[in-house]
């Protein structure tokens, strides 16, 4: 059975460890353009995908990124921000990481197929949740393993793999195939491959966001600004949103509690936070349409 793409040799491999450094790192370089172009051919089953994980939020799910290795390490990259961007609830979001999320600077790979502490994190899954699987080989042992849980459970399953015609797909609701070249360092799949699927995640968890009303004109508008970079942020978009001035951006932030679509409404003249939020109440909590009643 031949290698899947993953596990191939590059066409520049052959003496590529003789080449100078500046002419490797333009071969490391280009590699990863590749790669990341690949995401591009994914965009309809990533779109759907994160229709799935706005619907899981909606109705009060927990998404749950399941992998092991760089893959692990992708995924929970992309988790551990979708609170601090999108104020996703914590209690919405899991990381299930073959051998637990490192402490140290080792990752043991033998845990990559062991399932059983899998199964004891897994045990409170509904129906509602939604399972983001990733592995680049699209046959890792935990990460399918998560996939099968889900499905008994009758979760949804996002599945990203960098091989075409895997377990992985087979097992998933939606199927992300993320066709990258093979490594130029052979098997070395957080290069490459890593790079795709950190692409195809951050392209799901924002337009995951889209879809719930969390981004406006290309702002983030729900995020909870808790430090003083993130207030300075909060007062520009607040401005920029509603036409207003950094004063009376200050003032509404203030009036709204630090909400910043609130904030938004009353900058654009809403007479009171109570009228602000029921008209992101009857818009679904979508800033444009809530913007347009006040025109």
């Amino acid at each position: 059975m031949s290698p899947r793409t993953t596990e191939q040799l590059h066409p520049q491999a052959k003496g590529f460890d003789a080449l100078p450094l500046e002419q490797a790192a333009a071969i490391l370089a280009e590699s990863q353009a590749e790669a990341a172009r690949t995401a591009r051919s994914a965009a309809s089953a990533v779109s759907a995908a994160a229709r799935a994980m706005a619907n899981t939020i909606r109705t009060g799910g927990v998404l749950r990124y399941a992998a092991a290795g760089s893959s692990g390490l992708m995924a929970a990259a992309d988790a551990l921000e979708l609170g601090g961007t999108f104020s996703i609830p914590p209690s919405q979001v899991r990381i299930h990481m073959a051998g637990g999320q490192p402490i140290g600077v080792e990752m043991p790979g033998d845990t990559e197929d062991d399932a059983a502490s899998l199964a004891r994190e897994l045990q409170d899954m509904t129906a509602q949740d939604t399972v983001i699987a990733v592995s680049a080989s699209g046959s890792t042992p935990y990460t399918i393993a998560a996939a099968k849980a889900a499905r008994a459970a009758g979760a949804q399953v996002i599945g990203i793999a960098n091989n075409p015609g895997t377990e992985l797909s087979a097992l998933s609701d939606h199927s992300i195939v993320l066709e990258t070249p093979p490594e130029v360092v052979a098997g070395s799949t957080r290069m490459g491959a890593g790079t795709a699927q950190k692409i195809a995640l951050n392209m799901l968890s924002t337009l995951m966001a889209v879809e719930l009303g969390h981004v406006h004109d290309g702002m983030m508008v729900n995020f909870k600004a808790d430090n003083i970079k993130l207030r300075q942020r909060a007062n520009g978009i607040v401005a920029r949103a509603a036409g207003a001035s950094d004063d009376q951006a200050e003032s509404a932030l203030r009036s709204a509690g630090g909400d910043v679509k609130t904030a938004i409404l009353l900058a654009a003249g809403a007479g009171t936070p109570t009228h602000a939020r029921s008209l992101l109440a009857k818009s679904g909590d979508h800033l444009r349409p809530a913007l347009s009643e006040l025109t």
